[in-house]
């Protein structure tokens, strides 16, 4: 079962996210996806089995140009897990659908996402569910 995600789910967002993106507070990452799941531009949906969360996904609108498109505004991938054990098995693709329905909905004609370059578990993911891409850059910084 796959549903939206809402205000009180928050604390299970954070707990799948955290997962990922593991330099951050889950506390934090709560109070992120409190606001987020308010935002009529974005959107979050948690995959259940048993009744139990397995997975999110994670998009919204992206107004700003975005890296190979031509329109706006762009349903973005923020971010998409399935916890290990249940990888595998099109989950990830479920929720994509959903964000990628979410974003038709919303009037967008294209649908985007990035990875890091050294991710190639998600290029692999992004290029099998259609995905093609569109560029690749390394970012720079420096301290002045």
């Amino acid at each position: 079962m796959i549903k939206r995600a809402k205000v009180e789910d928050a604390e299970i967002l954070a707990a799948l996210a955290i997962q990922m993106w593991t330099e951050h507070d889950s506390e934090d990452m709560a109070e992120e996806f409190r606001e987020l799941v308010m935002n009529d531009e974005a959107v979050c949906f948690l995959k259940y089995e048993d009744e139990k969360p397995i997975g999110f996904a994670q998009c919204q609108l992206r107004y700003d140009y975005v890296e190979g498109t031509e329109s706006s505004p762009v349903g973005y991938l923020e971010g998409i897990l399935i916890v290990d054990r249940y990888r595998k098995k099109g989950y990830a693709a479920e929720l994509l659908a959903e964000c990628e329905k979410w974003a038709k909905e919303k009037g967008c004609t294209e649908f985007a996402s990035d990875c890091e370059l050294a991710n190639e578990e998600s290029l692999k993911f992004h290029m099998a569910l259609g995905f093609e891409e569109a560029n690749r850059i390394i970012c720079f910084r420096k301290d002045i």
